[in-house]
């Protein structure tokens, strides 16, 4: 039974195969397959329809192409069309359909005019778009201005191939050829199409580099880089400054401590509280379940940048990088539950399967919750990005007997390989008080340092990642994504480090959940950052506005955790080093 499921989890998850049995090779005359997806507002990405909501010319019967998870997950839903396009055959003006408009249609029509609608189709798996129609402004008189609204009824295709394979095709939509749709009167409509077919010298392994190339323009390109490297110039300096500053700092109270001088040795206020810094912190399943999420995390996001640069994931590659998404997160959930149980397990050899439990609610919980709300949400809109039952139900089973399963095998790796937990100096009975704290040097404010300049680091490329998920930017560079995604990790280690050396120096002992706030805070600033490139852009509506909320809080919370836990290995790392070095009196 497990084999049978394995199967049919992974014949699931696999990207659906092209119509082509022959490596897209195709022979003069031959049918190239071509599906119809789906239409929606240009400036809204998440509130997309499925093509036959348009009165538009319709098959008997329409039949859908079987998807992927990644595919219906991205909101695609392809089906076939009476579009036919052959293999080098040119057409012109060839008739698809005559149909007639009824006043509903029309009504139809001209609101998806209004708000911007483009169609898009794939062939042979090549994506393409064209609008649905204009809008014209029209002006008899002086401050006598009308709208008129028009449909086009012709669609040219362009398609370029070498030897006996596709390699670019292009759809326009004719303006010559339109029908006024600005009155609710019904009237009869014919649609046609043509296709010019015409040599390149592309090969096929190149073809999809012309998505990319928007992006790699010469003027766009030099900006690119040129910021990222200023942006590098002035976090290294940052960093090394920081380094020099606590380095420097440290020696002199490491030196003093060895110092029998008993009125120097006074300075010191770290080494007093070595009898409470490795005091087990309150909450202790949680924060084994938030190490354990936040590595599994961490695991995931590496696994992607390899997919990237191996060429698994690239623009417009159908589903590719929710399929991923999918199919890495189910099998890192044995990481998430292997450093939980192993965390617990350092401090107490009971507890462990609560801390695995919350592991595997943690992140997930919340996914749902949200997912599960915006869903009702594209149903009630009757929106392409509404799952359909059967794969709500096969998320299901790959959560509940391949996710878990590994989350639980994890934490029973993580529970028989346990080791103790390594102090340098043992813990007293009773807590020593902590003195009186200034505001400066409280929570919230080193928050705020320990989120804002690891986001000032991180802004541009943030800025060119939300241009890409919201907007038709591709982004096609993940060298400097990496170097941003290292640079944000080294600089959020760092700033750990400091701000719980600046902790301790004033006796305050309880670093162990405040070094996790810290390091996540830089997700509060991302958040905040996507509500204000919200507010620049040019999306709008209730749906779309819900769909960037919901998808930007669950990445911002992926990136809490994340960084969460990069902060506390890192000052805990630190804290070790520190006491280890000292003399203990």
């Amino acid at each position: 039974m497990p084999y049978v499921l394995l199967l049919f989890t992974f014949a699931f998850l696999a990207p659906s195969t092209t119509a082509s049995a022959n490596d897209h090779r195709y022979n003069v005359g031959d049918h190239v397959p071509l599906f119809v997806n789906k239409v929606g507002p240009l400036h809204n990405p998440s509130e997309t329809y499925q093509y036959y909501d348009l009165p538009f010319c319709r098959p008997d019967p329409v039949i859908r192409k079987m998807e992927s998870i990644g595919e219906v997950l991205s909101g695609d839903r392809l089906t076939n069309t009476l579009y036919n396009l052959n293999f080098r055959i040119e057409k012109s003006n060839v008739s698809l359909c005559t149909r007639k408009l009824k006043v509903a249609d029309i009504a139809t029509f001209r609101d998806a005019v209004i708000n911007d609608f483009y169609f898009q189709m794939y062939y042979d798996d090549l994506p393409l778009w064209a609008f649905v129609g204009k809008v014209e402004e029209e002006s008899w008189t002086v401050g006598d201005k009308r709208l008129k609204y028009y449909l086009f009824k012709h669609a040219q295709f362009d398609a370029l191939y070498n030897d006996n394979q596709v390699i670019q095709i292009q759809a326009f939509s004719d303006p010559t050829h339109a029908l006024d749709i600005t009155e609710d009167v019904e009237t009869t409509v014919e649609f046609t199409y043509s296709i010019n077919w015409n040599v390149a010298s592309t090969q096929f392994k190149n073809r999809m580099d012309k998505y990319s190339r928007a992006s790699l323009m010469p003027i766009h390109q030099k900006i690119n880089w040129f910021s990222f490297i200023n942006s590098i110039v002035i976090i290294v300096l940052l960093m090394a400054l920081l380094t020099l500053l606590i380095m420097r700092r440290l020696k002199n109270d490491l030196r003093k401590c060895s110092n029998v001088d008993e009125e120097e040795d006074k300075e010191v206020g770290w080494k007093y509280i070595h009898g409470d810094v490795f005091r087990c912190p309150p909450n202790m399943s949680l924060l084994c379940a938030f190490l354990g999420t936040g590595t599994q995390l961490l695991t995931l996001v590496f696994i992607l940048f390899m997919l990237a640069f191996f060429g698994v994931l690239y623009p417009y590659n159908r589903g590719a990088l929710l399929t991923s998404l999918v199919v890495v997160y189910t099998l890192t959930s044995v990481i998430a539950g292997y450093t939980a149980s192993a965390f617990n397990c350092q401090f107490s050899e009971t507890g462990w399967k609560r801390s695995v439990l919350l592991t595997g609610i943690l992140f997930i919980g919340p996914v749902v919750v949200i997912a599960s709300f915006l869903n009702t949400v594209a149903i009630a809109k009757g929106a392409t990005a509404a799952l359909p039952f059967g794969t709500i139900l096969a998320i299901l089973l790959i959560y509940i007997f391949l996710a878990i399963p590994l989350l639980g095998l994890g934490g029973l790796i993580g529970y028989h390989l346990r080791s103790e937990f390594f102090a340098p100096c043992a813990t007293k009975q009773y807590p020593r008080e902590i003195p009186p704290l200034a505001w400066y040097r409280r929570t919230p404010c080193q928050m705020l340092i320990g989120g804002l300049l690891p986001f000032s680091a991180i802004i541009l490329q943030l800025q060119h990642l939300y241009a890409t998920i919201w907007g038709y930017k591709i982004y096609t560079l993940p060298g400097i994504l990496f170097l941003t995604f290292a640079i944000l990790i080294i600089l959020t280690a760092i700033l750990s480090i400091s701000l719980t050396y600046i902790q301790l120096s004033v006796e305050d002992h309880k670093w162990w959940w405040r070094s996790v706030l810290r390091g996540g805070s830089t997700a509060v600033f991302m958040f905040g950052y996507g509500i204000y490139f919200y507010l620049r852009s040019n999306m709008n509506g209730s749906m779309q506005f819900l769909f960037f909320i919901g998808y930007n809080a669950c990445v911002s919370f992926a990136f809490f955790l994340l960084l969460g836990t990069i902060s506390f290995h890192a000052s805990l790392m630190f804290v070790r080093y520190i006491y280890r070095a000292v003399k203990s009196e």
